[in-house]
């Protein structure tokens, strides 16, 4: 969970780092598209702060939002002003209506730290898709694609702003630790230091794809370059 000052770091940050939204938004738009070509609905699970779903908003005559963080919902409706937002856990929610295509990014997905839970997640992405309508879900690394001992590093500077970000990452069990570090500076409050450790599960690609068939999907799986991962993309039946 975020508080309201680091939802605004993990948008610095990734953005910092040049994650590219506008492109991977229109990379879903358009495997969406070639699934369910008359698609008008878009519910973006695990939205974050709102910036794949306001891209999504372009495309599509009706967007709406679920996140669990509060903080990072905050951060999404002065984005996205006008667009529905919700608060609730992908898990278990019910938002009373359908979408023609939902979508799960940035691995979200793989926070599940079980297949059971990963089965009540997709179960809950069925009861909101329409029959024939899509779900686009960005998956974590699979346990033969993962690379152990990854370090990543990165600065990002703003006008009043330096962050400093180290991440290595390991095996756990059947999950990612990923330890990141962050140095945060500016001329009010000096430097400090903020530590996250987040476990990431690896779930094999037929694990999603039976998730999938038993919430009543057709699942198939849209490969990407190598070192990047691809994103499943389910029909619903």
């Amino acid at each position: 969970m975020y508080e309201a000052e680091d939802a605004e770091l993990y948008d610095l940050v990734h953005q910092g780092r040049g994650k590219d939204y506008a492109a991977e938004s229109a990379r879903v738009v358009a495997l969406a598209r070639q699934a369910a070509p008359a698609a008008h609905s878009l519910l973006d699970i695990a939205c974050g702060t709102g910036h794949h779903l306001r891209y999504f908003a372009d495309e599509f005559a009706e967007v709406a939002g679920v996140d669990l963080s509060e903080d990072m919902l905050a951060t999404a409706k002065a984005l996205l002003p006008g667009v529905p937002l919700h608060q609730a856990d992908m898990r278990d929610f019910t938002l009373n209506r359908k979408f023609d295509v939902v979508t799960c990014m940035f691995s979200s997905i793989g926070h599940m730290r079980s297949v059971a839970e990963l089965q009540a997640a997709i179960d809950c992405f069925g009861r909101h898709t329409t029959s024939g309508g899509v779900a686009v879900v960005d998956p974590w690394w699979f346990p033969e694609t993962f690379l152990p001992g990854y370090v990543a590093a990165d600065v990002v500077r703003t006008d009043h702003r330096t962050v400093a970000r180290v991440s290595h990452s390991s095996v756990a069990g059947n999950a990612t630790r990923m330890e990141v570090h962050y140095l945060v500076a500016d001329p009010e409050h000096g430097v400090r230091h903020v530590h996250e450790s987040t476990l990431i599960t690896l779930f094999s690609q037929r694990e999603y794809e039976q998730a999938f068939e038993r919430a009543g999907f057709t699942p198939s799986y849209a490969d990407s370059a190598p070192g990047q991962r691809g994103l499943f993309v389910a029909r619903r039946r």
